[in-house]
């Protein structure tokens, strides 16, 4: 088992910010999600984890919780709460590139983790797809997620052990299946890990 991540560990990509529709909905850890408290949605940090956002476009910085998973979204790293979104500047633009420094010892590779491979509002494409993917993979799973706008079903595969044996495995499943895959952690209360 790898020794907790130093203070510091970092990252960078892009933020977004989720609000309203989301808001009193249940977040992946099982909180109401409330748009007005300091929190956010990261794919791989631990719940509770702390960290600080900075916006690297005006040098702004808010500290927020790791309360949800996501988001399920090419090229951005973490997803806002309006509060902190709005404390960095980041609710008009929307997007914009940031950095994520993880606050206190947390071993942020050690865990469980799966590889999010599509995510159908047709529980049979779901279902295809896992049936497809059985014969050369498991454990698949099929998670429900209700979104404001629908219903989805994700399919994830995988339990492995640790982030980077996570990462080389999606990397493989993108170049043998052709899939734009999301590692995200597997949270022991529910079975495919993450509501939203």
């Amino acid at each position: 088992m790898a020794a907790p991540a130093p203070a510091g560990h970092t990252e960078q990509g892009n933020a977004s910010w989720y609000g309203a529709p989301f808001n009193g909905r249940r977040a992946s850890n099982g909180e109401i999600y409330d748009m007005y408290k300091f929190t956010a949605a990261h794919r791989t940090l631990p719940f509770d984890t702390m960290v600080r956002v900075t916006n690297l476009n005006n040098g702004k910085s808010t500290t927020v919780r790791i309360t949800d998973r996501g988001p399920f979204v090419e090229n951005r790293i973490i997803d806002l709460s309006l509060a902190a979104a709005r404390e960095i500047d980041l609710v008009g633009p929307g997007v914009a590139p940031v950095r994520v420094e993880v606050l206190g010892n947390v071993d942020v590779t050690a865990g469980f983790f799966t590889v999010q491979v599509g995510a159908f509002k047709d529980r049979g494409n779901a279902e295809r797809l896992r049936d497809r993917l059985n014969a050369s993979y498991s454990p698949i799973f099929i998670q429900q997620y209700d979104a404001p706008e629908g219903t989805f079903y994700r399919v994830r595969v995988g339990k492995i052990s640790g982030e980077d044996a996570a990462q080389q495995f999606s990397e493989q499943l993108r170049l043998r299946e052709g899939f734009t895959p999301y590692v995200t952690r597997l949270d022991p209360e529910t079975p495919a890990g993450g509501t939203r």
